[in-house]
């Protein structure tokens, strides 16, 4: 029996569960608490995953942030979970924008081993496995096949279902996809073409003949016999694979590369945008012709396709209303165009069957318009019609959106409403009489107009015209003939014409361009699909519906305007003819060469498979190598390895990338990790030979942070090794004695290395003695430190992965000097800034072959013995060049220099070094060694020890440098052709001073530490540069004409340079000059006077830049700082600007010429100098060099901004005082027809132009003075000048630059004609500069009224007026290439053709 237990067991039993249950709760959480504190200290990984195995999830993206130590195959898990796939039907690899390495998912390894970084985001990519999509997990509403989903989850694949309408629209919206995306079939079984750029109507097209059973099959069965052709250029077999591939791949789109190959197109063709509808016609015709040249018997279908399947006939006749007679003739069709919208008419047709039955209306022919017949023998009102008499198989229908307005002579879309039905019966549109029987009948006379009634073969191809170029096939035979027709097939019981709709090609878009793609219903299970190139999807026959076009209001005449611009534009129809229609052909039925060729097909999508996956497992790394032979320098290839090769067969493979077989043997190379940016050798991989390269470069993947180095050797050396964590130091050693600094030597250190050490190191690699050493770290450019603490560490001294040291090891007094005195500091500072220039010389400078060598201490290197022994002869042109230019100097001042400027004439050129103390002066031993013919003067300069000096407080401030433009071709500008007889130069030639060479202040600026701040400053009064108040170009002189520069030394050398083209007669033509890039440009050309012959205020220095454009350098204060090595500059003879001066182009203002804007001179204007004086100089220039003779009361000059004329100066206005003056300034001159008019600046100079709009003609331009901005003063003298009276009178302002040129077929509505305003200050005019451009017309004036063809003229002329311009014409008509298809390969190109 069965015992109820008693409460108290009860009680007894529920308490010892309750200790239980609480025992093993407590030891969960201690569980959990553990992990979370284990957590909680262990770093995390954020990983980023985007699913790219469908187009619709491409743009999702997965989060997961996992602990470091978890491993790929938790990784897996966790990503199968969140995604809904089932593991271990897909992949997980480095998302990157070329190759993918694929991650392991059965590894064990954490995420930090295999290369997922902590803290940071780490991007992957969800791809399919093997080709297949990943299988998605079942839940309890079934899997994905299972018919409990909705039709939304069945259109996508994916785990959850997305949010976004499905159909064509939604298609089009979002048409981005990723490489990998397309790499499988759609869910829906259907495969997609790739757009290759603009080949969307190509697309569509060829998706619609492959969903027509009919012709597929036919293609099917057509054999291509590769002995009669080559298969490149065949399109039917191009056709056939395209088709088979589209059957039978795996891929969810393939490329149409080779069809368009086919057609003859080139790459170009991929970005030209065509009409579906011309496709198809002159396709159809290209593979009619292709079948005529082959000699295979085809099947009777095959031999006549197109025309079995697609043409139709129909009667065009007229026929006489009083006796009944009737004419006629048959034609054939492919397509039927049906018009949209009448021509005339306010509203569109609503359906198919309401164009169609306009399409068949006659129309009367009466009045003018009367027909004569051939029986009545008179002209007769008749009726003239078309009737169908046959109907194709396959039924096309054109909807004609694309339509010219005459009003806007613009071409446009009509986008109205026209419904089209599933199923369309064409029995009532059937004529049943007997073709050759003409019989009278009775019409209903309709108004009707039939536009568009050329039905012929080319009767659908309205905008051929248009382009001026035959459209169609390009046959390489010249002989072609006329299409013969078939026999006459009988016609169908019209009880049976009833046509169901099967594809529908959609236009989203303008009638400028657009969007193709077609809905297309499968013939096999009734469902439509949307072709969107790459993408292909589920639709309903809603989505049909809304391609349908118009919108839901009224059909009013503006309704295209606001309609949807997405609509049907072709139609196609299959006869419902059990007997005729066919079935897709299944793979197990194909002919036995389709066989064949699908077995092809397949081998080569698997190879194309196996090749992408070696690539998806390719490591791609730059790599380096010092090339022993080729210049010794640093080449730079990329190579490519599998993961799985070892770094012996990486080496290999580097070795003969490199091209070192025969030069190093192979032993002798070995690769490195290299960093390219730092010059760094990170490490070396010794013992590692066998190690796959995937696993030494941290996996496969786009771009890595370092690169590789193919390093060698010579048999008898040995490969150091390089280890993690070592730094390179480049070591320059510097010998005081001969001012040296010796190319860099490679050594290794560790970072927490002492001072102590690493000068040990480096006494072993360049056997220096460590005790007297000085080791100089350059931290970045130009900035020293020197290393003196013996403990410090390399890493607390600021090196870093790469790093330049000096060292100088020496017995000499300069240890006991502090560093920033040392002859090292000066040495090294000035190694650091010297740069290499190639100066060219003018023809006529008389002094290039010298050689001039300035030194600090000696120098016998940079003072070669060549130049020692040739010091005679240098010293003697120098000589002469000296006496040249005191003679010349003599001659320009005409005996009225002081014994001062005459005393300052002898001192020295060049520059000298400023000692703060005799014993600085004595210790740096600087002199000057200078080759010239004064002897008093060289020795001055050596007693001086330096030079004299200047008051630093008489610096000239300095000013931002600017280089002016100049043109090219002129070597000496208009301006400075007679150097010597120039009125600005008297004086200062008087006044030069050669004495010191100014440095410009401020040069601490351009230091980073205090320890590279110039020692001359000290103890000196510190100046500030300030901007002058104007802003000319600076003077080296000052008002006194004393020379502002100041006493420290520069380095300055220059010796001959041979051009490399050799040019230059009599004599070298180029210098090489090494300068302190410190050194003033004021006196860079005083060291370069002895070269070119003349002193610094009689040649100019031009800056070459790319392409030989040069640019000329005026500020004489600034540094060559800007300047860098291997720099050309071009000195060119004329006076250089004085303070105050300017340099100025000068141009015609041509009011009335097709360029209104004409160069003339370039010329010099001075501050303070009136508008008048400047027009007496410019006079006898233009004379000289423009052949202008000109009055100075008969030609004004005004402001020039770009192309625009401005402000008129008036001859009392004075630069930089009324008118604003700068460097590169531009001016108009403008020619008068008369005396001046604009005598005061209240004044305003108004440019006007008269529209006759009876003759659509512009009258040439005539200037009107205004002495107010009163509207009414202005319509006043427009009407004083035309004879228009004043109420008739209207104006407008016109529009851009001048002469604001506008098509006189837009000028008429377009201005804003007689503004509502009283001034001219104001909106929407503000006109309140001289130079405004004003239409006026008179408003009585009708515009002359022009046929089409006159109007169409006109508007040729004008876009070539306009044009020529440079005028933005505002009707552009699409030039569209014609479309064509090459027969014989491609196009025939014209030799002479670029």
């Amino acid at each position: 029996m069965e015992m109820v237990p008693s409460e108290e067991n009860q009680l007894v039993l529920k308490e010892g569960m309750f200790w239980s249950c609480r025992q093993s709760i407590f030891d969960e959480m201690k569980k959990r608490f553990s992990q979370v504190e284990n957590a909680a200290e262990e770093p995390r990984v954020l990983c980023i995953v985007q699913d790219t195995t469908n187009a619709k999830t491409v743009n999702e993206r997965l989060t997961l942030n996992l602990p470091a130590s978890t491993t790929l195959s938790k990784l897996f898990e966790d990503v199968a979970h969140k995604a809904g796939y089932v593991n271990g039907t897909f992949d997980l690899a480095w998302r990157k924008t070329g190759d993918m390495g694929p991650l392991d998912p059965s590894s064990e390894m954490s995420l930090t081993e295999s290369g997922f970084e902590p803290g940071k985001r780490n991007f992957l990519q969800l791809t399919d496995k093997d080709g297949e999509q990943p299988q998605i997990a079942s839940d309890e509403s079934g899997t994905a096949g299972s018919s409990g989903l909705d039709d939304r989850q069945e259109r996508f694949i994916g785990p959850l279902p997305r949010d976004c309408t499905v159909g064509c629209s939604s298609d089009y919206s979002s048409p981005s996809y990723s490489y990998s995306s397309i790499l499988n079939k759609s869910d829906t079984g259907y495969v997609g073409l790739v757009n290759q750029a603009m080949t969307c109507y190509l697309n569509s097209l060829l998706q619609t003949l492959f969903m027509t059973p009919e012709f597929r099959n036919a293609l099917y069965n057509w054999e291509f016999e590769e002995s009669e052709e080559d298969p490149v250029t065949s399109i039917p077999y191009q056709l056939q694979r395209l088709f088979l591939l589209l059957q039978t791949s795996k891929k969810r789109a393939i490329e149409t590369t080779d069809v368009t190959r086919s057609f003859g197109w080139d790459s170009s063709e991929a970005w030209q945008q065509h009409d579906v509808q011309e496709l198809c016609r002159v396709m159809f015709d290209a593979l009619e012709q292709k079948w005529k040249q082959t000699e295979q018997q085809f099947s009777p279908l095959t031999a006549d396709l197109i025309n079995q399947l697609y043409q139709g006939k129909l009667k065009d006749y007229v026929r006489c209303l009083e006796c009944g007679y009737e004419s006629w003739r048959i034609d054939t069709y492919l397509d039927i165009p049906l018009v949209i919208r009448p021509f005339g008419a306010s509203q569109a047709y609503g359906s198919v069957e309401e164009a169609l039955q306009a399409f068949v209306q006659p129309e009367t022919l009466d009045g003018a318009n009367q027909y004569f017949c051939e029986r009545c023998k008179k002209k007769c009102d008749a009726r003239k019609g078309l009737r169908f008499l046959h109907f194709p198989y396959l039924l096309t229908l054109q909807l004609k959106r694309f339509d010219f307005d005459y009003t806007t002579m613009h071409r446009i879309k009509l986008n109205d409403r026209m419904s089209f039905p599933e199923e369309l019966d064409m029995g009532p549109f059937m004529d049943v009489e007997d073709e050759k029987s003409p019989q009278t009948e009775s019409c209903t006379d309709s108004g009707a107009e039939n536009e568009g009634s050329c039905h012929s073969d080319q009767m659908s191809n309205d905008f051929s015209a248009d382009d001026g170029v035959d459209e169609g096939i390009c046959l390489d035979s010249a002989s072609s003939t006329e299409r013969v027709l078939k026999p006459k097939v009988p016609s169908l019981n019209t009880s049976s014409l009833t046509f169901e709709l099967f594809s529908v090609m959609v236009h989203s878009g303008s009638a400028a361009g657009g969007h193709y793609y077609a809905c297309i219903k499968s013939f096999s299970d009734g469902q439509w699909y949307s072709f969107n190139d790459q993408h292909v999807s589920k639709i309903t026959q809603e989505d049909i519906r809304k391609t349908y076009g118009g919108s839901s209001g009224s059909r009013g005449y503006y309704s295209s305007a606001f309609a949807s611009s997405t609509n049907a534009y072709m139609l196609i129809y299959r006869l419902k003819d059990p007997s005729r229609n066919a079935k897709y052909l299944d793979c197990d039925d194909f002919p036995e060469h389709i066989k064949h060729l699908v077995q092809r097909e397949k081998e080569s999508e698997e190879q194309e498979k196996r090749q992408r996956e070696i690539e998806r497992n390719t490591c791609k790394i730059k790599l380096f190598c010092m090339h022993p032979v080729k210049m010794m320098a640093m080449m730079e290839n990329k190579l490519e390895v599998h993961k799985d090769k070892t770094l012996r067969e990486a080496t290999e493979m580097a070795y003969k990338l490199m091209e070192l077989d025969g030069v190093v043997p192979l032993d002798c190379c070995r690769l490195v990790k290299y960093d390219e940016f730092h010059e760094y050798l990170e490490r070396s991989y010794e013992g590692e030979d066998d190690t796959p390269m995937g696993l030494l470069l941290g996996g496969v993947k786009s771009s890595y942070m370092f690169d590789l180095l193919l390093e060698t050797r010579r048999p008898e050396q040995v490969f150091q090794p390089y280890k993690p964590g070592e730094v390179m130091v480049k070591v320059h050693v510097v010998d005081l004695k001969t001012d040296t600094v010796a190319p860099p030597v490679s050594i290794r250190a560790y970072l927490n290395q002492s001072i102590t050490e690493f000068k040990q190191l480096i006494a072993q690699a360049t056997e220096l003695s460590a005790e007297t050493m000085r080791v100089v770290l350059e931290r970045c450019y130009n900035d020293l430190r020197l290393l003196y603490v013996p403990n410090k560490t390399l890493k607390a001294e600021g090196f870093f992965r790469s790093n330049k040291v000096f060292v100088e090891s020496s017995e000499s007094p300069d240890h006991q000097v502090t560093f920033t005195d040392s002859l090292l500091w000066k040495l090294l500072d000035r190694h650091g800034n010297t740069i290499r220039l190639f100066v060219s010389l003018p023809v006529q400078s008389p002094g290039t072959n010298r050689t001039i060598c300035q030194k600090v201490g000696g120098d016998p290197e940079e003072c070669s013995e060549g130049s020692k022994g040739n010091r005679n002869s240098v010293e003697t042109i120098l000589e002469e060049s000296t006496e040249k230019l005191k003679n010349l100097s003599l001659q320009q001042q005409q005996g009225s220099c002081t014994s001062d400027s005459q005393k300052s004439s002898d001192t020295s050129d060049f520059e000298h070094i400023e000692s703060p103390s005799p014993s600085q002066e004595l210790d740096s031993s600087v002199s000057a060694v200078v080759a010239v013919d004064n002897r008093e003067l060289e020795n001055r300069i050596r007693a001086a020890g330096g030079g004299t000096y200047s008051d630093p407080e008489t610096q000239f401030p300095g000013e931002e440098r600017s280089d002016s433009e100049v043109n090219n071709d002129r070597s000496t500008s208009s301006v400075d052709s007679d150097i010597l007889s120039s009125s600005h130069s008297s004086d200062t030639l008087c006044n030069a001073d050669s004495g010191p060479i100014q440095l410009a202040n401020g040069l601490d600026s351009h230091s980073i530490t205090s320890s590279r701040r110039s020692k001359a400053n000290e103890g000196k009064k510190e100046t500030w540069d300030t901007a002058e108040e104007d802003s000319g170009t600076d003077s080296e002189y000052d008002e006194n004409g004393k020379s502002k520069a100041e006493s420290y030394y520069l380095y300055f050398r220059a010796e001959p340079y041979a051009q490399e083209d050799g040019s230059g007669e009599g004599g070298q033509k180029c210098v090489l000059v090494h300068v302190d890039k410190r050194i003033t440009l004021s006196a860079f050309k005083q060291n370069l006077e002895p070269f070119v012959g003349v002193t610094s205020t009689q040649f100019k220095v031009f800056r070459v830049y790319a392409n030989n454009q040069e640019f000329e350098s005026v500020r004489l204060n600034e540094t060559l700082s800007s300047f860098s090595d291997d720099n050309k500059i071009t000195i060119r003879l004329g006076r250089a600007l004085k303070k105050g001066e300017y340099r100025v182009k000068v141009y015609q203002l041509l009011v009335n010429d097709a360029e209104p804007c004409k160069f003339l001179v370039d010329t010099v204007f001075a501050k303070g100098m009136t508008v008048k004086q400047s027009k007496e100089e410019l006079m006898p220039q233009l004379k000289d060099q423009c052949k202008l003779d000109l009055n100075i009361d008969k030609f004004r000059l005004r402001k020039k901004t770009w192309k625009n004329p401005g402000t008129v100066f008036l001859d009392y206005h004075v630069y930089e005082e009324d008118i604003n003056i700068s460097s590169n300034w531009e001016v108009f001159l403008e020619v008068l027809d008369g005396p001046e008019k604009m005598k005061s600046m209240s004044q305003l100079a108004v440019l006007t132009r008269r529209w006759n709009p009876a003759q659509m003609k512009l009258e040439p331009f005539q200037e009107v003075v205004l002495e107010s901005s009163s509207v009414e003063e202005l319509k006043e003298k427009l009407s004083e000048i035309s004879g228009v009276p004043l109420e008739n009178l209207e104006f407008a302002k016109g529009r851009g630059t001048f002469p604001c040129d506008i098509s006189v077929l837009e000028i008429h509505q377009d201005l804003d004609w007689n503004p509502k305003v009283s001034t001219l200050n104001v909106w929407p005019l503000y006109i309140c500069d001289d130079g405004a451009v004003v239409f006026y017309r008179d408003s009585t004036e009708e515009p002359m009224e022009q046929s089409e063809d006159e109007r169409n003229e006109l508007m040729k002329r004008e876009s070539s007026r306009l044009l020529k311009t440079g005028h933005r014409v505002s009707y552009s008509p699409r030039k569209e290439k014609a479309l064509k298809i090459y027969l014989d390969g491609g196009p025939v190109k014209d030799p002479g053709q670029d």
